[in-house]
């Protein structure tokens, strides 16, 4: 890739401060920069990043009116980063065509246009797959499953029997779609399997990370909203319900029958106990454990979670427990000193 600012400028609807004729051969990110690289700063608190990058331009939000180096400013820098990334930067990986032979499909099982199947691959009978969707090695599909248009499931991931997929979904390596609910009815001390006959549909432009597990409905459906991006490591119960444009980050885990509303953020090690709602444009914030329905519009931290103004002052409280407690044992012993004094007035008198 080389391109001038100018022409980058063009391409993300962005305004050049600075010199426009900036020869530009490579895209990075702030640090790892070097000569010769566009980079971008998202957020005015890391502007300093720029007095130390080897970058020599910067893509930045209109909110920023000058830096030490020349730049182009966007209302979306992270946005128009992504933009040039997928137009300029080198990507030398290519994505399977055909059906290889040694892939392994059932009987009735309709394939779209220009599918693409890689070898060792199961394709369970009665399946379909649309138009343009990629099967990458090792993965596995279950019977009467539905895989919409220009899909994307890489190796190893799994999905079940009777799934219903969008179109344009990824799915990565490691990731079960389908896998049985957690149902058991203890009688006697022995735990017998409540059948897990639903289904799981993933609407369009989902993500779902690597080594993600999402379980089927007991009776309806685990659904997870058009647009909702999913990353590694997550643990989704049956019959949950989670909105469209969500996020929701590694690691959290979220109990059976909860619904999550649209566009809500699940940050990192967050928990959710079942049959609770988390409403729109809510933030639960890095492991949180949440106990109760959560209002839309609301940021929550803490364990239980609370609101996160609250949080903050009972954890303010938590980092002062030795100070105050040196300083009870302190009032302790004045107190006694005190009372021994007293008390030998008392004698005196």
């Amino acid at each position: 890739m080389k391109t001038t600012l100018k022409e980058i400028a063009k391409l993300v609807d962005g305004t050049v401060i600075g010199d426009e004729n900036i020869a530009i051969t490579g895209i990075s990110g702030i640090k790892e920069a070097k000569k010769g690289d566009l980079t971008f700063i998202a957020n005015n608190k890391y502007l300093s990043l720029a007095e130390t990058t080897n970058a020599s331009a910067i893509l930045t939000s209109e909110e920023i009116q000058a830096a030490p180096k020349s730049i182009i400013k966007t209302k979306n820098p992270s946005l128009a980063f992504a933009k040039l990334v997928s137009l300029l930067a080198p990507n030398e990986i290519k994505h399977p065509e055909g059906i290889h032979p040694a892939a392994i499909i059932g009987e009735n099982v309709k394939l779209g246009k220009n599918v693409a199947v890689q070898a060792y691959a199961v394709i369970e009978d009665n399946a379909r797959i649309g138009d343009g969707s990629i099967i990458y090695s090792g993965v596995y599909i279950g019977q009467h499953t539905t895989v919409g248009k220009d899909v994307l499931i890489y190796p190893g991931a799994a999905v079940r029997e009777r799934i219903i997929i969008g179109d344009r979904v990824i799915i990565h390596s490691g990731s079960v779609i389908g896998s049985d609910g957690f149902g058991f009815a203890t009688v006697k001390g022995v735990h017998h399997k409540i059948p897990q006959i639903g289904t799981v549909v993933l609407e369009d432009d989902v993500e779902i990370g690597a080594n993600v597990t999402i379980d089927r409905a007991r009776f309806d459906k685990t659904v997870v909203g058009r647009g909702t991006k999913i990353d590694n490591l997550v643990q989704i119960a049956h019959n949950v319900i989670i909105g469209e444009n969500s996020i929701v980050v590694a690691q959290t885990g979220i109990s059976g029958s909860t619904v999550i509303g649209k566009e809500v953020i699940l940050a990192g090690q967050s928990g959710m106990v079942g049959h609770i709602t988390i409403g729109d444009n809510s933030v639960v914030a890095a492991q949180a454990g949440v106990t109760k329905s959560v209002p839309p519009n609301s940021k929550v931290s803490g364990y239980p979670a609370k609101p996160h103004h609250m949080a903050k002052r009972v954890n303010a409280c938590v980092q002062r427990l030795p100070e105050m407690f040196r300083e009870i044992k302190e009032l302790r012993k004045r107190v006694e000193e005190l009372e021994r004094e007293n008390q030998k007035l008392k004698e005196t008198v």
